[in-house]
C-alpha cells in the first residue's frame, strides 16, 4: 500500500487547545531546546569570519587566500541548501523530533573535525556538512516551533528565535579575540579550540531538546492522534501545576490521516494553489540571503583588507548586538501591528539604507561602517527573521518542514552562494589597490533585492497574526 494512502479520519481539537494556553515554562523549554540552533550558527558563522587572517598563514593556519575564505562561506551556504531539502523531506516525513535530534548530531560531528583541519580540501567538506546540519535544523526547528507556539505569541517568538543567531555571533566574536591573539593562545590552536566551543554548546543543548515532546499536530495528521492526545494532555497538566487557568477551547478540525504526502501534491500545493504565497517567500528569501551572507560571510576581511584592523571581533560584537536588539525590539509588532507592514517596512529601509551606505563608503573608517551596519541591519535583522516565520506559517501543515527547506534553499543558493562568491572577488580585486569603493556594487545589488522584497511583501503579504495555522492554511488533508 502507497505511504501517501489515506488510513482514517479523525476530528480533533488539538490546534485549539495548543492555540489557546497562556505563555509558561513549558513555552521556555520549547525555545531554549529548539530556538538555540540560530545561537549555534552564528557562532559558526562568526567565528569563521573572525578567523579569516588566522587561516591564511600555511604555518599556523591553512594557507587560505581571499578568495577561500569567500569559498569557505559558500560551501557553508551550499551545505546548509542541500541539508535543508533532503532533511525537509525527511522532516514532514517521519516527525519534527527526530530530524531536529539527527541534524544537531551531523552539525555536532562536523564542527567537531572542523577544528582538526589538516588543509583546505579538509575544511571546505567539514564546512560543507556543518552547514547541512544547520540547513536541515532549520526546516526541522521552525515547523516544531510554529506547531507548539500559541498563536497570540507565534510572530514575536519566531522574530526572536530567529534573531537569537546574533547572540551566537556576539559570543563567537568576543570568544575569538582572547583566542585569536598570539600573545595569550599559539597561533596555531586558537582557531581550532573556537570551532571546538561549537560543538561544547551543540551537546548542552541536546540535552534539553530531548525533553521537547513531539508536534502533536504532525502526529494527529499522520495516524497517531492517540499519540498526540497524550502530548498534549502532558502539556496542559504542567502549564496547570504551574496555576494556570485553561480556557476551553473552541472549534475542531477534521483530517484524512495519510502516513506521508508526496512530493507532487506539495509541489502542487505550493505553486498552483498559493503563486503568490511563493513569490513572496521567494523574494523574502533571496533579499535577507544575499544581504546577509555577502555583507557577513566576508565583514571581517573588508575590515582587515582595508580599513587596517588587526582583531575584528569587537567590530562584529557590536554589529550583532545591534541585530538581535532589532530583533528582539520589534519582535511584538509583528502580532500587533501585522506582518504585512512590519516585514515590508523592514525590507524598504533596510534596503534604502544600505544604498546608501554603498554611496559614501569610500568616505568610511571601520568605526564609521559598522556603525552604519549595526543601524541598517537593527531593521533588517528583524526582516530576515520574518521571511522564516512567514514561510513556516503561510502553507499547509504537510508540506511546513519541505516548504521552509525548499525556500531556505532556492532563496539562498540564489542569493547565499553566489553573493559571498562576489564579495570575495570583490575584495580580492580591490584588495591590491586598497580601494573598497569597488565592492560597492555588492552593497547596491543587496539594496535592490532587499526593496524588492519589501515591495513584493506589501503587495501580496499574508495577514497571519493572531491567527491559528490551520486558518492561515487549510491543511491538504482536511476533510
Amino acid at each position: 500500500m502507497s505511504s501517501d494512502v489515506e488510513i482514517g479520519t479523525v476530528t480533533t481539537n488539538i490546534p485549539a487547545r495548543l492555540d489557546r494556553l497562556p505563555w509558561a515554562r513549558f513555552h521556555w523549554m520549547v525555545i531554549i531546546g529548539l530556538g538555540t540552533v540560530w545561537i549555534l550558527d552564528g557562532l559558526e558563522v562568526t567565528i569563521v569570519g573572525s578567523m579569516s587572517e588566522a587561516l591564511k598563514p600555511a604555518d599556523t593556519g591553512l594557507g587560505m587566500s581571499n578568495f577561500d575564505i569567500g569559498l569557505a562561506g559558500a560551501v557553508y551556504v551550499a551545505g546548509a541548501c542541500l541539508g535543508a531539502l533532503v532533511f525537509g523531506q525527511l522532516t514532514d516525513r517521519f516527525g519534527r523530533k527526530k530530524l531536529f535530534i539527527i541534524t544537531l548530531v551531523l552539525y555536532t560531528i562536523a564542527t567537531v573535525l572542523t577544528a582538526f583541519s589538516m588543509n583546505p580540501m579538509w575544511y571546505f567538506v567539514c564546512r560543507f556538512f556543518t552547514g547541512a546540519g544547520i540547513g536541515g535544523e532549520y526546516a526541522a526547528i521552525n515547523s516544531a516551533i510554529d506547531e507548539l507556539i500559541p498563536k497570540d505569541y507565534r510572530g514575536r517568538v519566531d522574530v526572536v528565535i530567529n534573531g537569537s543567531f546574533w547572540v551566537g555571533a556576539a559570543a563567537g566574536a568576543l570568544l575569538t579575540l582572547p583566542l585569536l591573539d598570539p600573545t595569550l593562545v599559539n597561533p596555531a590552536y586558537g582557531w581550532r579550540i573556537a570551532f571546538g566551543l561549537g560543538a561544547v554548546l551543540a551537546v548542552g543543548v541536546l540535552l534539553v531538546r530531548r525533553h521537547v515532546p513531539e508536534s502533536p499536530r504532525w502526529l494527529f495528521i499522520h495516524g497517531r492522534e492517540d499519540e498526540a492526545e497524550e502530548v498534549v494532555d502532558d502539556i496542559e497538566k504542567r502549564i496547570s501545576a504551574d496555576g494556570h487557568d485553561l480556557a476551553e477551547p473552541e472549534g475542531t478540525i477534521t483530517v484524512r490521516q495519510r502516513r506521508s504526502i508526496g512530493m507532487g501534491l506539495i509541489a502542487k500545493t505550493v505553486f498552483a494553489s498559493y503563486p503568490k504565497r511563493t513569490l513572496v517567500c521567494f523574494a523574502l528569501f533571496v533579499g535577507q540571503a544575499f544581504l546577509y551572507n555577502a555583507f557577513f560571510f566576508t565583514y571581517g576581511d573588508t575590515l582587515t583588507t582595508f580599513l587596517g584592523v588587526k582583531q575584528t571581533g569587537g567590530y562584529i560584537a557590536v554589529f550583532a548586538v545591534s541585530n538581535f536588539l532589532g530583533a528582539l525590539l520589534l519582535s511584538k509588532l509583528f502580532d500587533t501591528v501585522g506582518r504585512r507592514p512590519m516585514i515590508a517596512g523592514t525590507y524598504l529601509l533596510s534596503g534604502v539604507l544600505l544604498a546608501i551606505t554603498g554611496l559614501i563608503l569610500g568616505n568610511l573608517t571601520a568605526i564609521t561602517l559598522t556603525a552604519a551596519g549595526a543601524v541598517i541591519f537593527f531593521f533588517a535583522s528583524a526582516g530576515a527573521s520574518s521571511a522564516y516565520l512567514t514561510v513556516s506559517e503561510i502553507f499547509p501543515m504537510e508540506t511546513r518542514a519541505m516548504c521552509i527547506a525548499f525556500f531556505y534553499a532556492i532563496g539562498t543558493a540564489a542569493g547565499g552562494i553566489t553573493g559571498p562568491l562576489l564579495f570575495g572577488a570583490l575584495i580580492q580585486n580591490a584588495s591590491g589597490s586598497g580601494d573598497i569603493t569597488k565592492i560597492a556594487i555588492g552593497y547596491y545589488i543587496g539594496a535592490v533585492l532587499m526593496i524588492i522584497g519589501g515591495v513584493i511583501q506589501a503587495v501580496f503579504g499574508v495577514k497571519a497574526e493572531r491567527q491559528s495555522l490551520e486558518d492561515i492554511a487549510k491543511p491538504l488533508t482536511a476533510a
